[in-house]
């Protein structure tokens, strides 16, 4: 339940094509009676379900062009910029826009104040209204524009199963007074704060013994697709698009992270022969990977290129090119830096536990004058859904990215990385 759609093997249809290849087409079940569980709903309380997030006092980071803002959770959220001087001296300048006085963060007085379990706000985000956990912290820097009153926050808690308790925005909403939203998967277990599946769902279809792994129209056309895809190729006539192209052109989509859609795919079950196919498309740079929370969402085609792109309905698409593959370039970069880092197993033996790549050659950054470039880091990641995707991006320097993406697709392939941590297609 708490990543969305369920398949099961016996609720399928037949599907055939005009050339007569057979498919089975796993349908999701649509679930129901959500309100029966809500009201059957015994189990801990929303701020009991975040006890261990407070006890552990971690701390989440959320880096923008200017500004990081940390969020120690329980503790206090503070907003800073850090500037090295002449001689190294380090000058930070900071605000702190939260506190935490109290040695329990879940007691219902004082400075922080948990919302009772009957009122639950929602908020629209990115589109959706969802349900959150508020949390206000108060006693924070004074602030001049309001008669040096302590700045304030209220930190959202919101599900979200494949998150590690990121910050997805900070906005103030008036002056001196903020909204940090925290995407955690610590609510999910409630029904009440549980993601509600999306309307459209996602249809998995497998070929029958006699028929291809795809069908051969489907082929075609993308083959037709990348055809599109390569500038300074000659199209030969034959090979020119057909008007249908359009109309399927989302037949393949990738799986989305960030998005709402990824957690309506839920627990699938797809045949050994559709994930070697997946595999396959992943190294041959076909199938993508889309992730990000917030304004900047991220395209990674391995052994191809790292876009940065915001979707708005007004103004389009903005595109940002990261960086781009060059396996020359990765190479002379592996030497000088570990393309593969291995963990110990109990019985002595050791196996790939991430590889990182090097994509050059971005779009030339207005602060430097340099192309971008992004260090891709490939770890395995189990999960219940064998599909999904976790995707995040830092910027330790300027327009110097590193993007981490976790998949169990990446758990498959890991140990056939070579020296400069390439991957093949397991044998």
């Amino acid at each position: 339940p708490t990543t969305g759609v369920l398949y099961k093997e016996d609720n399928y249809i037949i599907m055939t094509t005009v050339d007569k290849e057979k498919y089975k087409c796993l349908l999701p079940l649509i679930a129901s009676g959500n309100e029966e569980e809500e009201k059957d709903y015994k189990g801990p309380t929303p701020g009991e379900l975040l006890e261990p997030l407070f006890k552990q006092s971690s701390c989440s980071y959320r880096i923008e062009s200017y500004w990081t803002y940390e969020v120690c959770h329980g503790k206090h959220i503070r907003q800073y910029h850090e500037e090295k001087e002449t001689g190294q001296k380090i000058n930070i300048q900071e605000y702190y826009l939260g506190n935490m006085i109290m040695k329990n963060p879940l007691s219902e007085s004082g400075v922080f104040r948990l919302f009772h379990f009957a009122d639950i706000p929602t908020k629209n985000i990115e589109g959706q209204m969802t349900p959150y956990y508020p949390v206000e912290m108060g006693n924070g820097t004074p602030c001049s524009l309001r008669q040096n009153l302590p700045r304030s926050s209220t930190v959202m808690y919101i599900c979200h199963p494949e998150a590690k308790h990121e910050i997805l925005s900070v906005a103030e909403v008036t002056t001196c007074e903020y909204e940090v939203v925290i995407l955690t998967p610590l609510l999910c277990n409630h029904p009440k704060y549980r993601f509600r599946a999306s309307p459209v769902n996602d249809i998995f279809c497998q070929s029958l013994p006699g028929s291809p792994l795809k069908p051969h129209n489907l082929e075609q056309l993308e083959k037709q697709q990348e055809m599109l895809k390569m500038p300074f190729r000659r199209v030969k006539e034959e090979e020119m698009p057909s008007t249908k192209e359009e109309k399927f052109s989302s037949i393949h989509k990738p799986v989305a992270v960030g998005s709402h859609q990824l957690l309506t795919v839920g627990t699938t079950h797809i045949s050994k022969l559709t994930d070697e196919q997946l595999i396959k498309e992943f190294l041959s740079g076909s199938y993508c990977f889309h992730g990000g929370v917030g304004w900047w969402k991220y395209e990674f085609c391995y052994g191809k290129y790292v876009h940065q792109y915001h979707e708005d309905k007004e103004s389009g698409k903005t595109s940002v090119v990261v960086g781009t593959w060059s396996k020359e370039e990765h190479i002379e970069w592996s030497r000088k830096n570990a393309a593969r880092t291995f963990y110990l197993r109990e019985d002595g033996t050791q196996t790939v536990r991430m590889v990182s790549h090097f994509y050059g050659n971005g779009d030339v950054c207005d602060l430097t004058d340099k192309p971008r470039q992004v260090t891709v880091k490939l770890k395995c990641k189990e999960s219940d859904s064998p599909h999904a995707v976790t995707i995040y991006m830092l910027e330790p320097h300027s327009c110097q990215y590193i993007l981490g993406v976790e998949s169990p697709v990446i758990c498959k392939i890991l140990d056939t990385a070579d020296e400069y941590g390439l991957l093949s297609v397991p044998s």
